[in-house]
């Protein structure tokens, strides 16, 4: 069973892969420029070179995402730091600045957006770049959700939320591949070329909510007195120009999972592609429908699949690595105890939290009362005491759990997968 769990994640990633997504949705026009940002930037501009040609461009992405040597004619590439921004990411924002700065209003630029985005390009305004840093880090940390965190972000940058559109005169077209739940474009990446309906006092609210002091406070106080200058919103003029379009998203790669399993003979139940909060009420949400499925067949008899995305958020308070699939799948085997299953978490890009490994796998004999002398099982105390320091990691590795993927190049959110037989 661990097989098949690998091999489904494997056919989701491939049949998503960011490739075949972007070159099935490129403009049949060539534009003259091309922009990327995020994790899935190199298999995006593969397609690109592919069905144009040479073009002047520009691509950053994550450090590990590009293959030694990796070449493209015309484009430049750049890697970068995530989660948090480095000072590559500060480089690279000001080579994106002068990049569509300099196109004029008959150009036709095509832009490439996937996660990832907005630590990978930072353009800070207000605050310095270590002063950012440190606010991501303590954002991360918070618990706070993806639309919250990037709220924020919106403004304290030059390049996002609506702005990198706005810092152009050209036409801009964007193929967008969504990590967020929901969908939202405005959220992808924070959005560079979509309106932003948030707003200076809704970061401020999110600084407030979560205890965060910061000299971005400063700034943002002074941006919800209306003294600077708002993202561009709804109806602003500068998105008469801009046309975004979503070609990849969770739903995506559920869809892909589902027909695998289906192929496998087994019933398939998709739970949700937009699950958010925090890894253990995710996780006590996934056990009690395993065992509403075992001691009452609703809402569907065993034996099924269930298949569920989004992203799970952690607030962290030890020390250990993380990262949040991993923390979800050790608190879905603490809750379940010796009635265990087969099950799966994975982030879709390879990388879980702060740690190499993708995600995890279980299966039935994880956890029992009493530690198991054998490489797969431990203690639901043991795993207690990983979850109370935020390092499923730990446990996972000790007990031959991790799913080691390496950087996917894929970044469709999370992917759950549990089996209740």
């Amino acid at each position: 069973m661990r097989e098949k769990l690998l091999e489904s994640f494997r056919f989701a990633l491939e049949a998503t892969h960011p490739y075949r997504l972007a070159r099935q949705a490129l403009p049949e026009a060539p534009p003259t420029h091309v922009l990327a940002l995020g994790k899935a930037a190199f298999p995006m501009l593969e397609a690109v070179s592919e069905a144009y040609g040479e073009l002047p461009g520009l691509g950053v992405t994550r450090y590990g995402h590009l293959e030694p040597g990796a070449r493209l004619p015309g484009f430049e590439l750049l890697e970068a730091g995530h989660p948090v921004p480095d000072e590559r990411s500060l480089l690279a924002g000001e080579r994106v600045l002068e990049f569509v700065g300099r196109l004029s209003p008959t150009d036709h630029l095509l832009v490439l957006i996937s996660g990832g985005g907005s630590a990978l390009v930072s353009a800070p305004w207000g605050i310095s770049g270590e002063e950012k840093r440190a606010l991501s880090r303590a954002l991360l940390a918070s618990g706070a959700d993806i639309r919250e965190v990037n709220a924020v972000r919106k403004h304290l940058s030059r390049l996002k939320g609506g702005r990198l559109a706005a810092a152009t005169r050209a036409r801009v077209s964007s193929l967008l591949l969504s990590d967020v739940p929901g969908d939202d474009p405005s959220v992808i990446a924070s959005g560079p070329t979509v309106p932003d309906p948030s707003t200076f006092a809704e970061a401020l609210e999110v600084l407030e909510r979560y205890g965060i002091e910061s000299p971005a406070r400063e700034h943002l106080e002074r941006g919800a007195r209306g003294e600077l200058p708002e993202t561009p919103k709804p109806g602003d003029p500068v998105f008469g120009r801009v046309e975004n379009r979503l070609i990849g998203a969770a739903r995506h790669l559920l869809g892909a999972a589902k027909s695998y399993w289906e192929g496998q003979g087994y019933r398939v139940l998709v739970l949700s592609d937009r699950f958010v909060g925090e890894a253990r009420e995710l996780a006590r949400f996934h056990a009690a429908m395993v065992q509403s499925i075992r001691e009452t067949r609703r809402p569907v008899a065993p034996p099924v699949v269930l298949l569920s995305g989004g992203e799970a958020g952690v607030t962290v308070r030890g020390t250990g690595k993380g990262g949040r699939n991993q923390e979800f799948l050790l608190w879905l085997a603490y809750f379940l105890g010796e009635r265990g299953v087969w099950g799966m978490a994975c982030d879709s890009d390879g990388i879980d939290g702060n740690t190499e490994a993708a995600g995890a796998v279980i299966h039935p004999g994880s956890l029992s009362e009493e530690r198991l002398d054998t490489g797969g099982s431990g203690s639901r105390l043991e795993a207690k005491q990983h979850l109370a320091n935020n390092d499923a990691y730990g446990f996972f590795k000790a007990h031959d759990g991790l799913v080691i993927t390496g950087p996917t190049q894929n970044n469709l959110n999370d992917y759950r997968a549990i089996v209740v037989e």
